[in-house]
């Protein structure tokens, strides 16, 4: 007998609601509900373009960076603007902060104090990860705290604030950086490396690089003193790597712009088969979004590309769509994406040969989030070097805005975020978003394919219907932002279960 219970998480960004269907214990079926509207594609329209660098930023709290840079984006494009090398450094630099602030806390912060949950006391390491990994006391989870508002005052410093902040416009940047600007964030960074060092990875970041396969990653973790090893050998004690493989279609924007070659991007983009173990290039052409099971209206049945992508709300309860989310697919497949995407589209060899070997899965997606630290803390370090080097050159180069479309896509700390823009005798006539959270967390489409998350649920296992854990590591893996995704509350019916 099938009974069907609602779940809703906290420590996530946004009200994120999720309907399971149980039957003798096992996820048979998975709903994710978006529970509230956003409107910020309206609120848009009808004002100037620059507008939007005011308006986006404030789409979420998180990830207010790789929004401005998404939309100063979308602009230059329509306008044929290329900006200094100079500016995309300091943007580059920005959004790294960002990123490596969000990977620490969502890891420390968010997810790993789930693996203190008193059901897991009786397990070899169980100790240990509550020294470190427990809620406001643990050494890491105080330690990430003081370091991931540190790395983020790298914004502050380039910018102005964080968040909400403004400094991108087209053409270039708004603020100036000096050597003095440049050299405190380098210490920064380096102090933020010499604690990833020590205390999380237990091996200098050349060390970790070294490890490129899953072999010589079990190897390191199974003496290891760091965090990592910690976290890597307790999740695979409670089956992390054997649960929330979803959809395996893994896409990647591309992340970072290259300051050499503003055309190229420093991360690679498109398109990677874990079926069958290939890579294909993005055309964004082929993204549209669907509304079949989500509470708009439109006219036209069939999906939308973003351009001529309309969101008009009209919520109905009695009807068969279930969510404010919309759902975005790439030629009408469900894709993921997100810190694992993102590096296996750049090819990093121990994720590949993790996603080989043992497929998708939740440890492998939360483990991303550590191993990109690694790599984007060097490319930090990169971009402020290449800045010093290049301090007087300049940082804006002012060109008019055109009418037209504009697409800005750049890869946010939780995923691919593109953002669509029409404009028309200088005012915005259409604007379009696509979260990251949009692409994982969506519901069913015309095809009644199953969202990304809501098949990473079907086949887990509930031993305790009232305190469904396992659902809240699969879901934590993903980091859902459904502020970023709906906004505005739909719903006053909130129904808690005991996941810590």
């Amino acid at each position: 007998m099938s009974k069907r219970v609602k779940v809703q998480l906290n420590r996530v960004e946004g009200d994120l609601e999720l309907e399971l269907e149980v039957e003798q214990g096992v996820v048979t079926n998975a709903w994710c509900i978006g529970t509230m509207y956003r409107g910020f594609e309206q609120i848009l329209i009808g004002r100037a373009a620059m507008d939007s660098l005011a308006i986006t930023p404030r789409i979420c709290g998180i990830c207010s960076t790789a929004h401005l840079y998404a939309s100063v984006l979308a602009l230059e494009s329509m306008s044929h603007i290329t900006p200094p090398p100079n500016a995309i450094r300091v943007r580059n630099i920005c959004l790294l902060a960002e990123e490596i602030q969000s990977d620490c806390r969502q890891t420390f912060l968010m997810f790993t104090p789930d693996l203190c949950h008193p059901g897991y006391s009786n397990l070899k390491l169980y100790s240990q990860i509550k020294n470190q990994f427990e809620d406001m006391s643990g050494s890491i989870y105080q330690d990430a705290v003081r370091f991931s508002r540190d790395i983020i005052e790298i914004v502050a410093i380039f910018g102005g604030q964080w968040p909400h902040s403004s400094y991108m416009v087209p053409g270039g940047v708004t603020s100036l950086p000096d050597t003095n600007k440049v050299i405190s964030a380098l210490s920064v960074v380096d102090n933020y490396i010499n604690w990833l060092e020590t205390k999380v990875l237990g091996v200098s970041i050349d060390h970790w690089n070294q490890i490129d396969s899953l072999e010589k990653l079990n190897e390191l973790t199974e003496t290891g003193k760091g965090a990592a090893s910690l976290f890597y050998q307790f999740g695979k004690n409670i089956a992390l790597n054997q649960i929330g493989g979803g959809c395996k279609l893994f896409m990647s924007y591309g992340s970072l712009i290259d300051p050499d070659n503003p055309e190229d991007t420093l991360r690679n983009r498109g398109i990677y088969d874990a079926t069958t173990q290939s890579f294909e290039p993005l055309d964004q052409e082929q993204i549209t979004e669907d509304i079949s099971y989500s509470w708009y209206h439109d006219d036209q049945a069939a999906p939308r590309h973003p351009h001529d992508g309309l969101t008009q709300p009209k919520y109905d309860p009695d009807s068969k769509r279930y969510s404010w989310a919309k759902a975005p697919r790439y030629k009408d497949q469900v894709v993921q994406t997100g810190p694992l995407a993102q590096l296996i589209l750049d090819q990093d060899a121990l994720l590949l040969d993790m996603l080989k070997k043992q497929g998708g899965n939740t440890l492998l997606r939360q483990f991303a989030r550590i191993q990109r630290q690694v790599r984007s803390i060097a490319l930090l370090k990169e971009q402020l070097n290449g800045l010093l080097q290049n301090i007087t050159e300049p940082t804006m180069t002012h060109q008019p805005l055109l009418d037209g479309e504009g697409i800005g896509m750049i890869e946010a700390a939780r995923g691919s975020l593109g953002h669509w823009v029409k404009v028309e005798n200088g005012t915005i006539s259409g604007y379009q978003v696509i979260t990251p959270t949009a692409w994982n967390a969506s519901p069913r489409d015309q095809n009644q394919q199953p969202g990304h998350i809501e098949s990473s649920l079907i086949g887990i296992d509930i031993p305790d219907i009232d305190d469904p854990l396992s659902v809240g590591h699969v879901v934590r893996s993903h980091d859902p932002c459904l502020v970023c995704t709906v906004h505005l509350l739909g719903s006053n019916k909130k129904h808690r279960y005991g996941v810590i």
